[in-house]
């Protein structure tokens, strides 16, 4: 399978004063609004680190999916809360926080799982930073 994805975002001024805004090709985000105040403080609007943050957490979500279904289990849900970690301008770790509903499954096969879930995702193996995975059954 091979395809490609793009999304897009324009600066306008400096970077403490100035604003930008990010759109995806799907228009999920359209023209989502992004500045200073919305990465390093609490303003309203998005930033590139719970961006990251959600791509990954779907990502892993998807992929511990499949694994699941190749192990003969069917998940009622996984939620997934990925926290990105930012430290002296680099994202330095990114935990991801895992409930899994699926029924009939030992806690040890489910965590076995996911850590080759959280190994092979996309997403994860993009990223050059510590990855740290909680589990927990529900």
């Amino acid at each position: 399978m091979k395809f490609t994805r793009s999304a897009k975002a324009q600066w306008k001024g400096s970077g403490k004063e100035g604003k930008g805004t990010i759109s995806t090709e799907s228009t999920v985000l359209q023209n989502a609004q992004y500045s200073f105040n919305t990465r390093f403080e609490d303003g309203n609007g998005t930033n590139p680190e719970e961006l990251i943050g959600a791509a990954h957490a779907g990502c892993f979500s998807m992929q511990l999916s499949f694994l699941l279904g190749e192990s003969g289990y069917t998940p009622t849900s996984l939620d997934v809360n990925a926290k990105v970690d930012f430290k002296d301008g680099e994202i330095v770790k990114i935990t991801l926080n895992l409930i899994g509903d699926v029924p009939d499954i030992k806690e040890d096969e489910f965590k076995t799982i996911a850590e080759k879930a959280k190994k092979i995702c996309p997403v994860s193996k993009l990223l050059n930073t510590e990855i740290v995975l909680n589990t927990k059954l529900s």
